[in-house]
């Protein structure tokens, strides 16, 4: 049983568990102190020093995120000697900051322009140089700029603590100390997967996505262009707390009308592709299991994932299905199936993305991507760029009256809006697998045994007499854990989904910064987001993929049968091995680095 200890914090007496920090005992009395550096999910690293305290009988200020707590400690979190301090401090990091913040993506999201605003600071005191670095724009999803950074190593943790890629690291000691990739390589020549989860923890502006905005409003006001949008289904229960709406509240018609008020032609549901998504995929993985295909399968739907995957597991890449994402089937399907219907040249066609992900910025770049001889996607917004624009418009998005979808691809079953969520494309699937392989009806469709926010979820599910075992993981860093023993025979499983960002998609590196005083990473605002999806299924009177009239209508006008020759040049990919630039492997097929 774990021992409580017992300290007075600001006159308050507090009981924690042995082994707590100041920090944390603090937050259970609801005292805040100021934190830049700190992260409930990420490890100590006590470098911003704004967290310091006084504790009696100390000589100096320690920092409260990584000082344990002692019993009977007497702790003052705002003396004037600490106000003092921390205004120094912030000074300090001022003075060696970039001060554009008018036109910083970070604009009134910065935590250190609210700790200066919080503490008066109305002048520059210490002047000196200030280190100057290039902005790194080579990425097709994130935006570095060096200058803006404060060492809070928040970034550095996020990707290697929560996403196992490590990507980033400190380098260089005293002023000249910088967060780089390896070697201090363009973001572009990395491993870096574009999850934009650096993105989300970032307190500054030093990370954010790379901006598609004026290419959109280019699009828009050009006459020669019909420009369409597509939104996904993480979008819907996340777009309006950019608006100060909770966590999972539905917002999916009005988004409609929004995207109509900016100038968009063409509204169309990433949830009609994510069904189309499942339908291929489903079918592929019933080809495989009764054919003796690669197995386990394993999902595609997280672009993050997939450069993961050909990064450290190029043997794995067998396993991956072939189906695009929705994202990249939807735009496949705008430039053929509906610029037939409509006779619309697809050269004049601009397609656009609202997506939770920055990753899907970098998976419309991508050179396999354009099947049908035009680019499937053209530009990718995230929501927080798509809020943006709305609030440009000086539209209040809860106000707006609703809209719905446009035709052919609007509607969709409730399969679809669980994509969002970690566990939701396994669900979705296997209710279609089911009644592909069997022939007959299934009337349970929850799967409630791959719900839920947990890191890795395994089930074993009983289709015609075969124990189907699947397994569900989201943030990439459990990935290492899951195929060090599928690679060791540990164990062995038919079916796989893998989910880049912590939740799944509803966790994505482009939606909305927390609000009222939430941190990045907050479990209970992703089981918000995930209840608003679940909700979304449950109303819909569709449930299956297969069984959405608009998908059974596509294959009878236009894709002819799944897993055909339409559907396996328009919505079939394949992909290979990558490495760092100029990073030459041992041997061909080269094993995972971790086996």
């Amino acid at each position: 049983m774990t021992k409580n200890v017992t300290l007075t914090i600001d006159s308050i007496k507090v009981s924690v568990p042995a082994g707590a920090t100041i920090m944390e005992a603090a937050d259970s009395v609801n005292v805040r102190v100021p934190r830049l550096c700190y992260h409930s999910r990420l490890s100590s690293f006590g470098a911003c020093r704004i967290c310091v305290v006084e504790v009696a009988g100390m000589k100096n200020y320690p920092p409260a995120c990584s000082t344990q707590v002692k019993d009977g400690m007497v702790v003052m979190t705002s003396s004037p000697a600490i106000l003092k301090a921390r205004r120094q401090i912030l000074e300090l990091m001022l003075n060696n900051h970039n001060r554009d913040c008018t036109v910083c993506r970070k604009n009134n999201e910065c935590e250190l322009q609210s700790l200066a605003a919080q503490f008066g600071l109305k002048d520059i005191v210490f002047e000196g140089e200030r280190k100057q670095y290039p902005v790194d724009r080579s990425s097709a999803a994130i935006v570095r700029d060096s200058e803006k950074c404060i060492l809070c190593n928040k970034c550095v943790r996020v990707c290697s603590e929560i996403q196992g890629v490590h990507a980033l690291t400190m380098a260089h000691r005293g002023f000249k100390a910088n967060v780089v990739p390896a070697y201090e390589m363009p973001m572009a020549d990395s491993v870096c997967i574009n999850c934009g989860q650096c993105v989300n923890v970032c307190p500054t502006g030093a990370l954010s996505e790379k901006d598609a905005i004026e290419d959109v409003w280019r699009a828009i006001q050009d006459p020669g262009k019909i420009v369409l949008a597509q939104v996904a289904p993480a979008v819907r229960i996340a777009i309006g707390e950019g608006f100060g709406s909770e966590p999972g509240t539905d917002l999916t018609s009005e988004t409609v009308t929004a995207l109509k008020m900016l100038g968009f032609d063409v509204v169309f549901d990433t949830q009609f592709s994510a069904d189309l998504t499942i339908v291929e995929e489903g079918n592929e993985f019933v080809h495989r299991l009764k054919n003796k295909g690669v197995l386990p399968m394993i999902t595609s739907c997280s672009p993050g994932w997939i450069k993961f995957c050909e990064s450290f597991y190029p043997a794995m890449l067998p396993h991956i299905s072939t189906c695009k994402s929705p994202q990249q089937m939807m735009g496949a399907m705008i430039k053929t199936y509906y610029a037939k219907k409509t006779g619309i040249d697809p050269a004049s066609m601009y397609s656009v993305s609202i997506m939770p992900c920055t990753a899907k910025k970098y998976e419309a770049h991508r050179p396999e991507m354009n099947a049908s001889g035009y680019r499937d996607v053209d530009a990718v917004l995230t929501t927080r760029e798509l809020v943006r624009m709305i609030k440009e418009k000086g539209l209040t998005l809860h106000n707006l009256p609703k809209t719905a979808f446009d035709s052919p691809m609007g509607e969709s079953s409730g399969a679809a809006p669980i994509f969002g969520a970690t566990g939701g494309v396994m669900e979705a699937a296997l209710r279609t697998a089911y009644e592909v392989i069997t022939g007959t009806e299934l009337t349970a469709i929850d799967f409630k045994q791959v719900r839920g926010l947990s890191h890795i979820k395994e089930a074993v599910i009983p289709i015609a007499g075969t124990d189907v075992r699947v397994c569900v993981i989201n943030t990439l860093s459990n990935v290492h854990k899951v195929f060090r023993d599928v690679l060791s025979g540990k164990k062995t499983y038919h079916f796989i989904e893998v989910m880049t960002c912590p939740g799944g998609c509803l966790g994505g590196g482009g939606q909305p910064y927390p609000q009222g005083g939430r941190e990045p990473l907050d479990q209970a605002v992703y089981a918000k987001r995930a209840a608003g999806l679940y909700r979304i299924d449950d109303g819909k009177p569709v449930r299956k993929s297969h069984n959405n009239p608009d998908i059974i209508k596509a294959y009878e006008d236009f894709l002819g049968k799944p897993l055909g020759k339409v559907p396996h040049m328009l919505l079939h990919t394949h992909y290979h091995q990558k490495l760092p630039h100029g990073v030459v492997p041992k041997r061909a097929g080269a094993a995972n680095i971790f086996k």
